[in-house]
């Protein structure tokens, strides 16, 4: 692979009007290019003999710290929070931190703190889940925002006051080969940030 061929890929985040976050790029040969949408498809567990609604969705970078914390109101002023990490892994592995029960004005504004962090970190991903109904909102470590709901409308309303519009072809940059990227900062960040929040270690997942 041509070294400068690698850094000026690297350097790229327009395609188009989308631009990426810091966090993540296609593959060299772009199995995926990169394009702002949202895809709404059913989630199937079959060992756990149940289904429920997802969206997906990619978001210019401008829109997409906003956009998320529009997507977090209806969960309701109590949530449960998801802090996933990547940092200190060489195989495909994250771990999760979990805090139940924190005031969602609150989680907000330690997320407003690490707006950063949260955006151009490739290692760093949230999940948050209503204490009220099952309703979970990710904003994952490839930065896409993404909903399970068994009521999906409110959330392709936010989707669409922000101009994104209904793809359900749409390919996501995790379905292709792609490279998270992060910063030596980035780690101590996170680490304030599951301060704040309060979080406790639980188990290492496989991720891609």
């Amino acid at each position: 692979m041509n070294p400068k061929n690698l850094a000026d890929h690297l350097r790229k985040n327009h395609y188009g009007n989308f631009v990426l976050t810091d966090a993540i790029r296609p593959s060299l040969f772009r199995q995926v290019v990169p394009k702002q949408g949202y895809r709404v498809e059913k989630y199937k567990d079959p060992k756990a003999g149940f289904s429920v609604p997802v969206l997906a969705g990619a978001v210019s970078r401008e829109h997409l710290f906003d956009l998320f914390l529009e997507l977090i109101d209806p969960l309701g002023e109590m949530v449960d929070v998801v802090l996933e990490t990547s940092h200190d892994s060489d195989d495909n592995r994250h771990v999760d931190y979990y805090r139940e029960q924190i005031d969602l004005p609150v989680l907000k504004s330690h997320c407003c703190d690490f707006e950063d962090l949260l955006i151009n970190d490739g290692c760093t991903g949230l999940a948050v889940l209503s204490c009220e109904e099952p309703i979970e909102v990710q904003f994952d470590e490839h930065k896409l925002l993404v909903v399970y709901a068994a009521d999906l409308e409110p959330f392709m309303e936010a989707f669409e006051n922000f101009g994104i519009q209904r793809d359900d072809s749409l390919k996501l940059i995790s379905e292709g080969e792609h490279l998270h990227s992060t910063d030596p900062r980035f780690r101590g960040e996170f680490e304030q940030l599951a301060y704040r929040l309060g979080v406790g270690e639980a188990v290492e997942r496989l991720v891609s």
